[in-house]
């Protein structure tokens, strides 16, 4: 993956015109535009090199033509940090640019082989540092990975994503330490997303199919493909809106896959839905008093059917879920509260609580290398689940932490609440 769509603190400390470098030059004067003359005297005085040598011109490509390497490399990190959305060009002025302002309020990314405990509670522990690092060397088995990963989008939130060739190799990389420990009746349930397009194009990318065949490579079998429809904005508006070619995107896959399918710890009666008003007046009946066949015999109805009082009805593998809900709000209220930045991808909490209990029972182990909002957490510590996660953007796992102070054992990392505490009052 790419640094600079992570944001993170670059792996390569010798690349003189790398992302990570060329951006710390602009938040180190947050509030001033640099015009492109400035920035390659800038660059040259923190690399060393002369003006002759950043000014030095060599042929390039076929034509011959000479250009500045130096200088044709920086304005190509120019480009890569307005994809990632932290310089955007000065309108009506060439060659200056500035931070955009949520670069202003940028993240704190971990750096690779960091992690710090951000806070914990008696059931669980958050820790800040990169998704994959967190779980290796862990050694105690881990009944259920509920998460959802960034999405390839085209246009990456704050806290970055790799694109579409590289996200599945991303997703991998990060789960294996939880695969290996995974529990034999364990699973992973991983939200992805349908509506990812080729570039230029209205055909759907084909990611979440080679991620299932690559984590049924890795020993998983697939369990359950669940879809959570929400109330998502109507889109994609190019290719729903504009050309007519899609329709409206309504629901999110949740791809569920088992350690061993045959122990496979998943249990219907603990999400158990109540009966319809009909259903329950049928039971009272005593059942269906007429005899049918339908579907040449495959489905047969018999006098007495559904007489029988249960304790509820099974789930359908489809999710109705709104995106907002009174979790979402409280962690929202609290980041701005803090002067946070809010994490752009708002799963309800309702989803994680559902496959928690779907997949585990009081004492469980349950893991989200994908922090985000901590919605996953919260759903364990409210359910009793023991927990464990990973955020590798340090405002993000501070915002999060505000909803676990009422739990036993809170405790917040002091560094961490000290780092934010001049940003509001608290």
């Amino acid at each position: 993956m790419k640094n600079f769509k992570a944001k993170a603190v670059s792996s390569s400390q010798g690349d003189l015109f790398g992302a990570d470098r060329i951006a710390a030059i602009y938040k180190a004067r947050p509030d001033c535009p640099l015009s492109n003359s400035t920035l390659y005297q800038l660059v040259a005085q923190e690399a060393g090199l002369s003006k002759e040598a950043m000014a030095e011109r060599v042929p390039v490509g076929r034509s011959g033509q000479r250009h500045s390497l130096e200088r044709r490399a920086i304005r190509w990190t120019q480009q890569d940090l307005r994809r990632a959305g932290i310089l955007e060009r000065v309108p009506g002025e060439r060659g200056i640019w500035r931070l955009t302002e949520d670069a202003k309020r940028d993240l704190n990314m971990a750096k690779p082989g960091v992690k710090v405990l951000a806070f914990r509670t008696d059931l669980g522990v958050a820790v800040f540092g990169p998704s994959g690092d967190i779980f290796k060397n862990l050694d105690i088995p881990i009944m259920a990975c509920v998460t959802s990963p960034p999405y390839p989008l085209a246009h990456s939130r704050r806290y970055g994503n790799p694109d579409q060739k590289e996200i599945v190799k991303f997703i991998m990389d990060t789960l294996e330490p939880i695969i290996e420990r995974l529990d034999e009746r364990g699973s992973l349930s991983i939200n992805v997303s349908q509506d990812i397009f080729l570039p230029g194009s209205p055909a759907r990318s084909t990611y979440v199919e080679r991620l299932v065949i690559a984590l049924e490579d890795a020993g998983l079998s697939l369990i359950e493909r669940l879809i959570w429809q929400s109330n998502k904005a109507p889109g994609p508006v190019q290719w729903a809106s504009k050309t007519r070619q899609q329709l409206n995107v309504g629901y999110e896959p949740i791809i569920v896959m088992a350690k061993n399918p045959l122990k496979f710890k998943g249990d219907n009666r603990r999400v158990l839905e109540p009966h319809t008003e009909r259903h329950l007046a049928l039971i009272d009946a005593g059942g269906e008093k007429r005899s049918t066949c339908h579907g040449d015999g495959a489905y047969r109805l018999r006098v007495g059917s559904f007489a029988q009082p249960t304790d509820g009805r099974i789930p359908r593998n489809i999710l109705q879920r709104g995106i907002r809900c009174a979790q979402g709000n409280r962690y929202k209220k609290a980041a701005e509260a803090l002067g946070l930045p809010v994490h752009g991808a708002g799963q309800p909490y309702s989803v994680p609580e559902f496959l928690i209990r779907w997949l585990t029972e009081e004492g469980d182990v349950v893991c989200d290398p994908f922090g985000g909002r901590l919605m996953t957490s919260l759903a364990a510590e409210m359910l009793g689940r023991l927990w464990i996660t990973g955020e590798r953007a340090l405002q993000y796992v501070r915002g999060g932490a505000e909803l676990f102070r009422d739990c036993p054992g809170f405790h917040l990392n002091p560094q961490l609440e000290q780092a934010f505490a001049g940003a509001a009052q608290r």
